[in-house]
């Protein structure tokens, strides 16, 4: 048995898809989650697949009492994998207090709690703000953040490092694109409890049936056909970063306390090319209309993913199509059961 990772937020969409990824590889886990917007029953599901079911305690991360209680019932962990967090953009516009409440509020819980364990943090591209140039480098100056979601990422990167600089803690920062797709045995998947906020869910459920259109936010970007632009990432090559970005702290290979590494394909792709190759590769139609302008969205970002290739050995192997295959394949299986 590896390493005792415990993982915030494990229930959701990419900690679980972490979770398998990590047992897969012989990490023993610990899942922390408040069930908010997940899906006790993911638990099994995990179980399912790797032939081993992750310890689950229900916490939530702002509240110290129950870490601490929590903790006094598992073996010491030895690095934490932090995920639980609110996520949605436009929601976070309308809901700013909740935002900080929530993720930046609950990671200063966490650390409080956990003293200078190592620790991978789940962060974003909304880091950068609206770019000066694409694709983006992990140098890019944090432009004024477009969302308090953004601005969330940013303010929890600061606390990272400060804390991170004066414990000794070493930390690493993942800033993620737009994860998409699903397990491939389609037993795990994008299943929020919330009105889903990403795109392809989104996509997926108007394919369905199960709701009569989605609506593109926006036409009259300065991009090639009028809507924003996106990297999207399959959701088990982000999980393989988690691994590869754990597996660098624990073996002392970090050259500073704190790194952050962007993780994402190298490639943009639009609101209605996405739309249009879902289209194409699962020979289904996505009832679509043009809306407005959405709160806090940004014109264009991709990145580039040449540093974790070269310092964590990690590389996008899925494509696009790869990812929008299993999305409606997850998408087919939720339906029937």
């Amino acid at each position: 048995m590896k390493a005792h990772i415990l993982v915030t937020g494990g229930t959701g969409y990419i900690g679980s898809h972490t979770v398998v990824v990590l047992q897969t590889a012989g990490f023993e886990i610990t899942i922390w989650d408040n069930l908010s917007n997940s899906h006790v029953e993911v638990i099994e599901r995990i179980a399912q697949i790797t032939g081993q079911r992750p310890r689950f305690q229900q916490v939530d991360v702002r509240s110290k009492e129950s870490m601490r209680a929590a903790l006094r019932e598992i073996p010491t962990p030895d690095a934490v994998i932090h995920f639980a967090a609110m996520k949605a953009v436009e929601e976070s516009v309308r809901k700013p207090l909740a935002y900080y409440h929530n993720n930046v509020g609950g990671l200063l819980a966490l650390l409080e709690v956990m003293g200078s364990l190592p620790f991978l943090f789940s962060s974003s591209c909304t880091v950068y703000g609206e770019p000066d140039e694409v694709p983006i480098t992990e140098s890019a100056p944090f432009k004024p953040p477009t969302s308090p979601y953004g601005a969330t990422k940013q303010i929890s990167e600061q606390l990272l490092y400060d804390v991170a600089t004066a414990q000794s803690m070493p930390t690493i920062a993942l800033r993620y694109f737009n994860p998409a797709g699903a397990h491939p045995s389609a037993l795990i998947g994008e299943y929020p409890i919330q009105e889903p906020t990403n795109l392809v869910p989104l996509i997926t459920q108007a394919a369905a049936g199960l709701r009569p259109e989605i609506v593109v936010f926006g036409n009259d970007y300065p991009t090639p056909d009028g809507t924003p632009i996106r990297d999207y990432i399959h959701i088990m090559d982000l999980a393989e970063a988690h691994r590869a970005a754990i597996e660098r702290i624990l073996h002392g290979q970090m050259k500073t306390n704190f790194e952050a590494y962007n993780i994402g394909t190298g490639r943009g792709y639009s609101v209605l090319e996405i739309i249009r190759t879902f289209e194409t590769v699962n020979h289904v139609a996505v009832p679509y209309r043009i809306g407005s302008r959405r709160p806090g969205d940004i014109t264009a970002i991709w990145a580039d993913p040449s540093m974790a290739q070269t310092t964590l050995h990690w590389q996008a192997r899925l494509g696009l199509e790869d990812m929008l295959r299993s999305a409606w394949k997850w998408q087919i299986k939720m339906g029937k059961e």
